[in-house]
């Protein structure tokens, strides 16, 4: 009983925090050469459901600060070697969480040695909670013909209560995971 019970928090433990982390991944063209792009622009893309000014604003913000640190330069001329555009979502999901105040049927330590019988009794109690996961996908198309060379999606579980410093934090830091690995290194 205590060991299945050891097992059963290890997990919720596991689990929760790996809600809690960020979650990258990013493909790309693998016949582009990323060396060549040295400039890029910020384009709007089609159907994407647009942010509020300010959250577009600190998206923009935190991408330019890790394309300006792999060399690239922001420019607003369409002759840019890359057109960068984002979508972003947020989605729901629920979870149920459980526990029982007894400590059920069996023998042993607690539920027939020295704390009787073995028949526990206990009450069952349930919550359900709402938890907002955040996506945000980047796209680098390359100017020339128009064609996407490089994506990149971070998401992560979002904490609605956040003051907007954390917020900014956790932005900047699912930016610069996101581009550890850019630009792609051939193999």
């Amino acid at each position: 009983m205590k060991k299945a019970l050891l097992i059963a928090i290890t997990g919720v433990l596991m689990a929760t925090s790996a809600a809690m982390a960020q979650d990258v991944r990013y493909n790309f063209d693998k016949n582009t050469d990323f060396s060549r792009f040295k400039t890029y622009k910020w384009v709007i893309l089609k159907d994407a459901t647009p942010l509020d000014n300010l959250a577009d604003q600190q998206v923009k913000d935190a991408v330019d600060a890790q394309l300006a640190a792999k060399g690239l330069t922001k420019v607003d001329s369409d002759s840019a070697d890359l057109y960068v555009g984002y979508q972003a979502a947020v989605g729901q999901e629920k979870e149920f969480t459980s526990y029982n105040t007894g400590w059920g049927y069996g023998g042993g330590w607690y539920g027939g040695g020295w704390y009787g019988n073995g028949m526990g009794g206990g009450t069952t109690y349930g919550s359900t909670t709402t938890i907002y996961t955040g996506q945000l996908a980047l796209d680098m198309y390359d100017s020339a013909n128009k064609d996407l060379v490089w994506r990149g999606v971070a998401s992560k579980t979002l904490d609605t209560k956040a003051k907007p410093e954390k917020r900014q934090k956790n932005l900047t830091k699912a930016m610069k995971k996101l581009f550890k690995n850019y630009p792609p290194v051939k193999k």
